[in-house]
């Protein structure tokens, strides 16, 4: 690495930018997310073209076909990713907002205003559509970053991240964004606590312990996206079998996606059935307790089932005799990313929604709703299993801490520390 007087270090760059971008006004950081949105819809070819490289490759190489499906970056995606970037517009500046005052004494007032956190780290999977949100995000949020996407993607996050850096110079700071495009510059990157204030991985959990072990950079994000859905006995049927059938064959590749199924013993009849029944349409499978085979053809699932996230047309299915049974299934062989329950008991609803110990827990809808732009987050960074900083779909807020702010007119503490002086916490309204 070079150090911070050389000009080849997205890390250094990087950190050079930061201090700059987060004081440009808001109508600066629109302008070039506007600018980003027309250069990819204006230059969408050379994308295609990129991308066309990556899939072909990618077909030789026999990856596989959950993962040539997030690797895909098509017209619908592309519109996705501008229809992203223009909701991000739109939303009022998240920077520099006074989140709470408070008058200490008179004249002396404390404010906690929110601010950038710096420069983010962002390792994350084969998507490349993930590149053009958490860059977007970055900019939205007054951030700059460094980002690594899956070797397989390389093509079309290189031809990304071209077309977004020309489209915002001249607006944002030179070295506002980073690209590593190599396993040792992931290596490198984590190295450079000196430099970068936060990363967020996206991939294994076997990926996600290796940067949790390999770095002093405050670590942010998910490991597996291990998701289930409780079938209450008193559940609407229908809606039961929709919401699981769209929770695991909507997309079967997202983290959000439905991996098991619990059924309450008096619902197994009535809801077995045309789960499968449905399943076998869409061409997914299910693999059930021994429970669930009596009550309908599928294949045995063994112990490691409740504990795989499948990414692909799969899921398990468990027969359980109450709502804490399963609770605490979900608790011990979950991710704690998105849980959910089907009914219309509204005390097992509350139940379940407030002893799951998950980032989402949802009632009566589709794990799919986990996501920060479905959240209206404005896109997102990233999943995050954490309990502290940000939790769940992590949009803006999860890229912003915030700073306390003292404003007096000459105050010293020793009136106070001898008892002559007061102080008088009294909250004040925000302006």
């Amino acid at each position: 690495m070079h150090t911070k007087n050389g000009n080849t270090d997205p890390a250094v760059n990087a950190e050079n930018a930061a201090g700059v971008l987060s004081s440009l006004p808001p109508e600066t950081r629109c302008k070039a997310l506007e600018n980003i949105a027309e250069g990819l819809l204006r230059r969408k070819d050379e994308i295609f073209e990129a991308n066309a490289g990556d899939m072909s490759a990618a077909s030789e190489s026999g990856l596989e076909a959950p993962l040539l499906k997030r690797l895909l970056f098509d017209g619908s995606k592309l519109n996705d990713c501008v229809g992203g970037i223009r909701a991000l517009i739109s939303m009022p500046d998240p920077v520099g907002r006074t989140l709470r005052r408070t008058e200490l004494s008179p004249g002396l007032i404390l404010s906690r205003v929110s601010c950038p956190i710096g420069v983010i780290g962002v390792i994350f999977e084969s998507r490349p559509d993930a590149l053009v949100q958490i860059s977007s995000l970055c900019v939205k949020s007054g951030n700059a970053c460094v980002l690594k996407g899956g070797s397989e993607a390389a093509r079309t996050n290189s031809a990304l991240f071209k077309v977004i850096t020309d489209s915002a110079r001249g607006i944002l700071p030179d070295g506002w964004m980073g690209l590593v495009e190599t396993r040792a510059g992931v290596d490198e990157l984590l190295k450079r606590d000196d430099c970068v204030d936060l990363i967020i991985p996206r991939g294994s959990n076997a990926f996600v312990r290796h940067v949790m072990d390999n770095t002093r950079i405050p670590v942010m994000g998910h490991a597996d996206g291990i998701c289930h859905i409780y079938v209450d006995a008193r559940a609407n049927m229908e809606m039961a079998v929709d919401v699981c059938i769209d929770s695991k064959c909507q997309y079967p590749a997202a983290c959000n996606a439905v991996e098991t199924v619990l059924v309450h013993r008096d619902a197994a009849p009535k809801f077995l059935p045309p789960f499968k029944q449905a399943l076998d349409a869409r061409g997914a499978h299910m693999r059930g307790c021994p429970r669930t085979s009596e009550i309908t053809a599928c294949e045995p699932a063994g112990d490691a089932d409740w504990d795989t996230e499948y990414l692909s047309p799969v899921v398990s299915v468990k027969i359980v005799d109450s709502i804490d049974e399963a609770v605490n299934h979900i608790n011990k062989h979950g991710s704690h990313h998105t849980d959910a329950i089907v009914t219309d008991d509204d005390s097992a609803a509350e139940e379940f929604l407030s002893r799951v110990d998950s980032a989402d827990v949802f009632r009566n809808c589709s794990t799919r709703f986990a996501d920060g732009f479905r959240f209206g987050l404005g896109a997102e960074v990233g999943i995050s299993t954490s309990k502290i900083h940000a939790r769940g779909p992590v949009g803006i807020d999860g890229l912003l801490t915030y700073k306390w702010i003292l404003r007096g007119s000459g105050q010293t503490v020793a009136p106070f520390a001898s008892g002559q002086e007061s102080f008088t916490h009294r909250e004040m309204p925000l302006p």
